[in-house]
């Protein structure tokens, strides 16, 4: 079968092709640079944990290595400290690094891979679909044709793919807009990054309300000034000075020493593509989305997008096209998305009006800083991971249903678990293979070793049962799970969100949860009574399975 092709070699692209060769995907990934990226420490990423993990594993690199898990956070208005963060394993830290130290780490890791073509030289010229593929036309030095069975858009916010397939992206344009620069200093904050909003400092030109410091590897911090609304131009002679009132304002008065690495103007918009999806053409990332405001991530959206088609591409394209799951893609992440840019957008108002509720109501300007702060750092309504709760892939009722901590459709929670083979690992670490995983809680199996409980107990009824899912899928064991009783059984997708969980070895509650996050079965699209047929002869290979022991 033909390779995937994915257009652009950004952090979202090449992170799709490793995603892909991990499952035994071929993929094609079309660059129109010419291979490596320009330094540039001024263009950095915010990651929450689990996407920084996501590509640790990957990579197979400690990320925090190149970049930097923060120790903290503070939100501080005029001389006053608003808010204070700690990070810790109670609230794991976000890692901020450059984003061109991010894509060599993806470079590096495709470079010794089988599966994974990069085409450098390659801009996307044209392209062609058909019912059986796709195939295209790239310009440029090294000019030819690809064919592939699906293509992905990957390719930043002015995308071909999009134009190509007509796709409009509505949306709103310069939502804000920063003044950024990157500089090697020391600031009183060790490792600890900052919102300061109307610093009690006079700035030069105009009013600086707002201003992040964001720390980053070997002393290196990156600075932002949130700009008033218009098109003022930034000068570097503006921006010169800015920096040292900033550092001196910070410093009691004096400006410390400093080495001016790289500056910028960062533009924020806000958009969002009707479709994410045309037959076998795909969007994702910026070409999907635009989002950034009050602090919001759009890169690790665009990973999550990779992470959620990866599996399902992976799928499709070793068993064939199962279009209620390769649907469910542009269901799942344009609904989070488009819940966020909602929340920003609501939000800016206030946040952002100068006065307002902030004159009249006790309170919200702490409110307000809590609101920014979360959005900062990937939580609450404007940063939080968002749930899959309302897919398609959702199964209906099922009798067995147990309360977990974790609701159903959101990402499970990093517990260590026993693998198959005796080890110990993390949940996370079994993620992006392509195989659904089943997780028993059964306290007490930590402390002994797999031979003396694999055979006792339910475990053999549920290994059927697990052997008789539609879907490879690996079982494993962990001592403990938030707000799991004993005994209780979660079933995850490949990219790490809860299917379910049930109370015990229900078989037939256990296939019928695999078949709906697999996008139903093709009996399933006929008729419902095949469906639970199969349900009923899970139960029974289940029951033959554990008496065969």
């Amino acid at each position: 079968m033909d390779p995937v092709i994915i257009v652009g070699a950004g952090p979202v692209g090449l992170t799709l092709a490793l995603a892909l060769a991990r499952q035994e995907v071929p993929c094609v990934v079309l660059d129109e640079g010419p291979g490596k990226d320009e330094p540039r420490p001024a263009r950095t990423v915010v990651l929450r944990d689990d996407t920084a993990a996501l590509l640790e594993r990957l990579t197979g690199v400690p990320l925090a290595h190149e970049g930097l898990r923060w120790a903290g956070w503070r939100s501080m208005r005029r001389k006053q400290v608003m808010c204070e963060v700690a990070f810790g394993d109670a609230e794991p830290a976000p890692l901020h690094i450059a984003q061109h130290v991010l894509t060599g780490a993806l470079r590096a890791a495709l470079a010794g891979e089988r599966l994974v073509r990069i085409a450098v030289d390659s801009r996307l010229d044209a392209l062609e679909q058909e019912p059986s593929g796709v195939t295209a036309h790239t310009r440029g030095p090294k000019g030819t044709w690809w064919r592939g069975s699906y293509l992905v858009g990957c390719d930043g916010p002015r995308s071909t793919v999009r134009k190509l397939q007509d796709i409009r992206f509505p949306g709103r344009t310069a939502v804000e807009r920063h003044a950024v620069a990157a500089l090697r200093t020391e600031l009183p904050w060790h490792d600890e990054a900052l919102l300061h909003r109307t610093p009690p400092w006079r700035t030069s030109g105009p009013s600086a309300g707002e201003i992040s410091a964001r720390p980053l590897h070997d002393g290196v911090w990156r600075l932002d000034w949130l700009l008033p609304p218009g098109k003022e131009l930034v000068t570097p002679e503006l921006l010169l000075t800015r920096v040292r009132e900033t550092l001196a304002g910070w410093a009691g008065g004096t400006t410390p020493p400093y080495e001016l690495l790289d500056t910028g103007v960062h533009t924020v918009h806000h958009r969002l593509a009707r479709r994410w999806r045309a037959d076998r053409v795909f969007l994702a990332g910026d070409a999907a989305h635009l989002l950034g405001a009050l602090g919001t991530h759009g890169l690790d959206e665009g990973l999550r997008d990779a992470d959620n088609l990866a599996w399902k591409l992976a799928l499709a394209w070793h068993h064939g096209p199962h279009e209620a799951l390769l649907d469910s893609y542009q269901t799942e992440r344009r609904a989070i998305v488009a819940s966020r840019l909602r929340a920003a957008d609501q939000a800016l108002p206030l946040l952002r009006g100068g006065g307002g509720l902030r004159s009249y109501v006790p309170g919200s300007s702490r409110g307000h800083d809590v609101l920014l702060m979360d959005g900062h750092l990937g939580r609450g309504a404007l940063g939080a991971p968002g749930s899959y709760a309302g897919s398609p892939l959702a199964p209906g009722p099922l009798e067995g249903e147990a309360p977990v901590a974790t609701p159903p459709g959101a990402a499970v929670t990093d517990v260590v678990v026993t693998a198959e083979d005796g080890t110990f690992v993390r949940l996370r670490s079994r993620l992006g293979r392509g195989a659904l995983l089943v997780v028993l809680i059964a306290p007490g199996t930590g402390v002994w070793e797999r031979r003396h409980w694999v055979s006792a107990g339910i475990m053999p009824r549920l290994a059927a049962a697990v052997s008789a899912l539609p879907h490879p899928a690996e079982l494993l064991v962990a001592e403990s799970y938030p707000g799991a009783a004993a005994h209780t059984v979660l079933l995850v997708r490949p990219d790490g969100h809860l299917v379910t969980a049930l109370s015990g070895v229900r078989p037939a509650d256990l296939y019928a949860a695999a078949e709906a996050a697999l996008g139903g079965s093709p009996a399933a699209e006929t008729g419902a009574g095949e469906k639970n047929g199969a349900g009923a002869k899970a139960d029974a290979r289940a029951d033959a399975g554990a008496g065969s022991r």
